[in-house]
């Protein structure tokens, strides 16, 4: 199974579409998760003529997409169970990556994904893996825009991140 993974989307202000880059890559994944700032119901509708896809809401999101899709849940895809969390919440001085593992310390979850900070992020902590893909359209002061790949194959859960230079 192949997961497109994206994040602070900011749309229609950061781009009136999904970089070529991404829809290329997201054509045909079994599944896409966007982890919040989707800003508009038009990001899903141009995701979603790509692959199936699910998600949850961010800070810069309206209450359709809060009451669309809720501001945090669990998947469970092929045995693994998988957090999908925004990232902002609760504020404190914690960084994003603390702040997104706090969210399922509760639950047994093998994958947290998180975006919020637009700093593409890839860790194994505790056995978890931690990822936030990055932005596609709204890289801030990283070098390159990002989106990410999870693949759950022969029993194992991998990520990697796609960076590049335009957002076209």
């Amino acid at each position: 199974m192949i997961i497109g993974v994206v994040s602070d989307t900011h749309m229609p202000r950061a781009a009136g579409k999904l970089p070529s880059k991404l829809a290329q890559a997201f054509r045909g994944v079994d599944l896409i998760l966007h982890l919040g700032d989707w800003v508009t119901m038009e990001v899903y509708d141009q995701l979603s003529a790509l692959a199936p896809v699910d998600g949850v809401a961010g800070n810069n999101d309206g209450m359709d997409i809060v009451s669309r899709f809720g501001k945090k849940k669990v998947l469970t895809l092929e045995g693994f169970r998988i957090g999908l969390v925004h990232g902002h919440e609760p504020v404190s001085r914690l960084a994003t990556p603390e702040k997104a593992l706090r969210a399922f310390e509760k639950e047994q979850v093998q994958c947290v994904l998180f975006g919020h900070s637009h700093q593409p992020y890839h860790l194994v902590q505790n056995g978890v893996l931690l990822f936030n893909p990055g932005s596609p359209t709204d890289k801030r002061r990283e070098q390159k825009y990002s989106f990410g790949l999870l693949q759950i194959s022969n029993g194992a859960l991998t990520a990697r991140h796609i960076f590049y230079d335009h957002k076209k």
